[in-house]
């Protein structure tokens, strides 16, 4: 079993940054594939970004490429994602997720492990 506690969540103003966090615990962080979804108000959860198992390969989804960076760091046992330039429409709840395998990181489906999810809201 993998345990994933998100934090860093809150409420911001556009154009504002927020840093997410993921701890991991339960299976060699290592040997998982990360990655962050979020799940807009009324809307299903979307893929936002995941990082390979060494942190050298990182995905984003296109409504926050430029903006938002994933990062893991493998001796601590976490994963980060740093969003800057927040728009109203990245208002969700934000989802730390983790897989075996790196295939099909953009879909939710394939993911084995999740968080509790933190609220992030964005004002205008």
């Amino acid at each position: 079993q993998v345990q994933l506690v998100e934090s860093g969540g809150g409420l911001v103003q556009a154009g504002g940054s927020l840093r997410l966090s993921c701890a991991a615990s339960g299976r060699a962080f290592s040997s998982l594939f990360m990655g962050w979804f979020r799940q807009p108000p009324g809307k299903e959860r979307e893929f936002v970004s995941a990082i390979n198992y060494s942190g050298s390969s990182t995905y984003y989804a296109d409504s926050v490429k430029g903006r938002f960076t994933i990062s893991r760091d493998n001796a601590k046992n976490t994963v980060d994602l740093q969003m800057n330039s927040l728009k109203p429409e990245d208002t969700a709840v934000y989802y730390c997720a983790a897989k075996i395998g790196g295939n099909y990181y953009n879909n939710h489906a394939k993911y084995n492990y999740w968080g509790q999810g933190t609220q992030v809201t964005v004002s205008s």
